[in-house]
């Protein structure tokens, strides 16, 4: 049998398989944050979809933070009955769930906020937008913010946390040389620039205790002038997994510039794939924390070869569950053909427009096939 159906563990985590859900902003929360039934659902599929381990989209650990409409919120005590119950229907069809824990940072949406959204340095480059630096002692409530949220995820039942360091949302900034240019304590050197990680990371710990998985996602390089570049992110996540850290997961790109990947648009041959190998085998060589592997795969041929080689120990997909959230079980029982998914990115489309993320080429196909036209919504 493939080792992608294997068992295994992150730290005191049994998953029945080697196969991750990305964190993929589902579109599907209210106004406020709260998980809708719908959303539930989403998560419930994924689970009798039989993917392994579930990530949430990024939920916000503070209201400031919010970067998208529709986006799960973690930052209030009132939010956990409804977490709670996601994280319990995954449980009935046998999956697990993290929550990804985030900051938009700079990136986050002041309209919907009603506050000004915070840069790591100098804001020099959005002189229109309501931003500000963020200073010594907000850096300090963020950290608590984080440690709150966290309390809060394991109270609702998930069964552990990844922290969002990637695609230029905040801690990706506080990396970034492009974003920070500080002169204290958190600028400067890559070892400076990863200190709100390590602070973030010891106050969650603090809170969950010793067992409970907490994973770090973070970009193997930004792809943009001044971004954080290879050698650095590595630099960083042996800081991570020495601090303890139970798995990183490796991406990259900053999402605002259009670049999250340097083959994002079309993935229509197997040498497409698998975009972040290259850096998932740099941090692999140098680093004994488990390793998940994201970006653009979509053949079980090639995710069997990443795992068999040692060269991530988990393999992680977000579009191809858009269309198929049951892929897993169809290449479990025998059917290894590729994902349905085109690759299209016209999922993400009715998420904005207040539908919820769902495959739009799908839709119509099957509107095709029926002559019937219809239109997602929720409430």
């Amino acid at each position: 049998m493939s080792r992608l159906f294997e068992e295994s563990s992150i730290n005191q985590m049994s998953l029945k398989n080697r196969f991750v859900r990305a964190a993929t902003w589902e579109g599907l929360a209210t106004e406020k944050g709260e998980a809708t039934p719908e959303l539930i659902e989403m998560m419930a599929s994924l689970a009798k979809g039989g993917v392994g381990l579930i990530i949430t989209s990024h939920s916000y650990v503070s209201q400031e933070g919010q970067g998208t409409p529709w986006q799960l919120g973690v930052y209030d005590d009132k939010l956990i009955p409804k977490l709670e119950a996601m994280a319990s229907a995954v449980h009935e069809n046998s999956g697990k769930i993290l929550m990804q824990l985030a900051h938009a940072g700079l990136y986050a949406e002041a309209a919907l906020t009603g506050r000004p959204a915070l840069a790591v340095s100098d804001p020099a480059d959005f002189p229109e937008g309501n931003i500000k630096t963020i200073t010594p002692v907000e850096i300090q409530r963020l950290v608590s913010s984080y440690a709150q949220a966290a309390k809060r995820a394991q109270a609702a039942g998930f069964d552990g946390l990844e922290i969002h360091s990637g695609h230029g949302y905040l801690l990706s900034q506080f990396l970034s040389p492009a974003y920070n240019k500080r002169q204290d304590e958190y600028g400067g050197a890559i070892e400076n620039r990863a200190r709100i990680h390590l602070q973030i990371y010891q106050a969650i710990r603090e809170v969950v205790g010793t067992d409970y998985p907490i994973m770090v996602k973070m970009n193997g390089s930004d792809f943009i002038e001044s971004g954080l570049t290879r050698e650095d992110s590595l630099t960083a996540a042996k800081l991570f997994a020495d601090a303890g850290f139970d798995a990183i997961e490796v991406s990259g790109g900053i999402i605002r510039t259009g670049k999250l990947s340097p083959s994002r648009p079309a993935i229509t041959t197997e040498d497409k794939e698998a975009y972040f190998e290259e850096y998932a085998k740099h941090f692999k060589i140098n680093i004994k924390a488990p390793l998940i592997l994201v970006g653009g795969l979509r053949s079980f041929t090639i995710a069997d070869r990443i795992v068999a080689e040692g060269i991530a120990d988990y393999i992680s997909m977000s579009r191809p569950f858009i269309r198929e959230p049951d892929l897993i079980n169809r290449w479990k029982n025998g059917d290894l053909r590729k994902a349905e998914c085109k690759s299209d990115n016209l999922c993400f489309n009715p998420g904005f427009e207040g539908h919820g993320v769902y495959c739009v080429t799908r839709e119509r196909e099957k509107n095709k096939i029926s002559g019937q036209h219809t239109t997602r919504r929720f409430s």
